[in-house]
């Protein structure tokens, strides 16, 4: 009997997956037909919005952004952030039909309706970089279509920023799954530093801030600010205090609380929880502190959280503060807050403008300007 031969497959599996964080921006154009006088290349822009931990924004040209796009709408998403390096992302703009929540696009050949257009390729924006659509829709498409209602219409721009890609696989389906022995938690090196500055072990300084002391660590806070680095191993090394008197330090100008979440910050990379009505405040004096000890990423923690609280009343205390302590993001949100006449108007009749005037000279006569009619 001859021997009956015998085969085997072998067979295996792998994935690619792009870690990727997705959101979307309405941009409302209210007077359409008056905006559409503008001359071509004259940009409007959207409010910075954020999406993969990016601050982004739309520019909107009503007449074209060049002669080669006249009598079309333009529009471009923008990277609002100064970045290190490139981020990718795709994107794509419509039309949003208000009761389906569905996008739309135009075409501009015979005005009908279609489905919008694939999102594009992953592009890589640099910093302030811009890609979008010269000739979005002929202005004509539009106020033929269903979109142009009481001189309104609505644009969505959907973005998706793609952090990393990594790979997966299995081998071969024959061989089983080695289990899994040991599995390694999540790092929590911040909730162990959080329970040392509770707990107070080790603590080799005391600081004294609106009248309540705080004990830390040297070592913790030098390597975290390169000014606590230079006053702890410098001028108050040996248990000298040049900011206070024996063993502590006294912080001046500066509350409890607000140092007590300035070490918060120093020990988890994080600030506490805070109640909303007085966040902004915080904020505010939490900045202050930042810059005053070139803590730079608490700095624009501090500028992010400040730019949701805009408005009329706070506007001008907030650039005033953005203008001293050289925040360019926070700065440009204020301005951008007051290319809106009424806005501004209204911002130069409250009791911050006055403060802003005094403190800041020069932005005063920035605002003037921005103020005076074409």
């Amino acid at each position: 009997m001859s021997p009956t031969a015998t085969a085997s497959a072998s067979a295996s599996a792998s994935a690619i997956i792009a870690q990727t964080s997705s959101g979307y921006h309405h941009l409302k154009i209210h007077g359409y037909s008056s905006l559409t006088a503008l001359p071509v290349g004259h940009r409007l822009s959207s409010c910075p919005f954020t999406v993969g931990g990016h601050l982004w924004r739309i520019d909107y040209y009503p007449n074209g952004d060049r002669e080669e796009s006249a009598g079309h709408i333009s529009v471009y998403l923008v990277l609002h952030d100064n970045v290190t390096n490139n981020v990718t992302a795709q994107f794509r703009f419509g039309f949003e039909n208000n009761k389906k929540r569905a996008l739309f696009f135009l075409n501009n050949n015979n005005n009908k309706v279609k489905p919008p257009p694939p999102a594009t390729p992953a592009y890589s924006f640099a910093s302030q970089g811009a890609l979008g659509y010269p000739k979005f829709v002929h202005l004509g498409a539009l106020e033929n279509s269903k979109f142009l209602k009481n001189d309104s219409f609505t644009i969505r721009c959907d973005v998706v920023v793609i952090h990393r890609v990594r790979v997966e696989g299995k081998g071969s389906a024959d061989k089983k799954e080695a289990p899994e022995f040991v599995k390694v938690p999540p790092p929590d090196l911040n909730r162990h530093l959080a329970g040392l500055l509770l707990a107070e072990r080790g603590a080799d300084v005391v600081f004294e801030a609106g009248g309540e002391t705080f004990a830390a660590h040297r070592c913790v806070l030098a390597a975290r600010s390169p000014v606590f680095s230079a006053e702890l191993f410098g001028s108050m090394k040996e248990g000298n205090t040049a900011n206070g008197s024996g063993s502590v330090v006294r912080v001046h100008d500066m509350e409890a609380q607000v140092f007590k979440a300035l070490l918060c910050f120093v020990y988890t990379d994080s600030l506490p929880e805070m109640e909303k009505e007085e966040e902004d405040v915080m904020c505010q004096h939490l900045l202050v502190a930042a810059d005053k000890y070139a803590m730079e990423r608490m700095k624009l923690v501090c500028e992010d959280r400040l730019c949701k609280y805009i408005n009329v009343s706070t506007v001008a205390n907030i650039l005033a503060l953005a203008e001293l302590h050289n925040c360019a993001g926070l700065k440009s949100a204020c301005l951008h807050f007051l290319t809106s006449p009424g806005n501004l108007r209204a911002a130069m009749d409250s009791d911050g403008f006055h403060h802003l005037a005094t403190t800041c000279p020069s932005l005063l006569k920035e605002l003037i300007t921005m103020s005076a009619p074409n």
